[in-house]
């Protein structure tokens, strides 16, 4: 799962990136100061968690979470033991971390996570029981089968997705296209790229060659597309 901090004290971003260099289905890709400059990441970039302080100048936790239209999973990371209440009236406010974070305490609260998360991709594969979609293009409805999709990356406000014989620019969020995707065919391996992972040609490093685009793997998703291919 890929996350990111959001904390206006250095010394306790520190504290979270640290444990979280501890658990290997998390990789941490940014760390903000300030909750302003996190939204304009999350504007452009898809995240699975966000570790996020409620006291901050001018802006607090609470604040950010209201900006948010879909908001990832979410633990709050404090000092003040008199918001939990407050804090549970958000759904997408997984626990309440008390500082300073113990170990033992930060595992117990990524479970919490990984059982969501387990539990939404259930739900996925569930939905999943179709062989195409339609999408909206200059007013047009055009019907694309999964199999023809090799590759959807995400693109700001909109995806490209890419088949063989054409490209389709969609205006859409890759959280929402992954809903409609059969996770038998697909996977999410970096955040702004989805793969149909049957179409692989090599993988090397960090990298995945298919079709002709080479696709970078987060660290954090590599354990999943390795469980996934058919390997010798």
């Amino acid at each position: 799962m890929e996350c990111i901090i959001i904390d206006d004290e250095a010394t306790a971003r520190s504290v979270i990136a640290h444990l979280c260099s501890q658990v290997k289905s998390l990789e941490v890709v940014e760390e903000f100061s300030s909750a302003i400059e996190a939204i304009k990441f999350l504007n452009k970039n898809e995240i699975d968690l966000i570790f996020l302080d409620i006291h901050m100048p001018n802006f607090t936790g609470f604040d950010f979470i209201e900006t948010l239209k879909e908001p990832p999973k979410i633990i709050l990371t404090t000092s003040d033991k008199n918001f939990a209440f407050e804090a549970f009236e958000y759904d997408c406010v997984l626990d309440y971390l008390l500082k300073p974070v113990t170990l033992p305490r930060f595992l117990k609260a990524i479970k919490k996570v990984e059982k969501r998360h387990s539990q939404s991709i259930k739900k996925e594969t569930e939905v999943n029981t179709q062989d195409h979609l339609y999408v909206n293009i200059n007013r047009r409805l055009v019907k694309i089968e999964y199999n023809k999709i090799y590759l959807i990356e995400a693109k700001g406000d909109y995806v490209i997705i890419k088949t063989e014989k054409e490209n389709y620019t969609v205006h859409t969020t890759l959280k929402k296209i992954i809903e409609k995707l059969p996770r038998s065919l697909f996977l999410k391996i970096h955040r702004s790229f989805v793969i149909n992972y049957t179409r692989i040609i090599d993988i090397e490093d960090n990298s995945v060659l298919i079709n002709k685009d080479v696709v970078p793997i987060s660290r954090s998703l590599r354990p999943e597309l390795m469980k996934k291919i058919n390997l010798l």
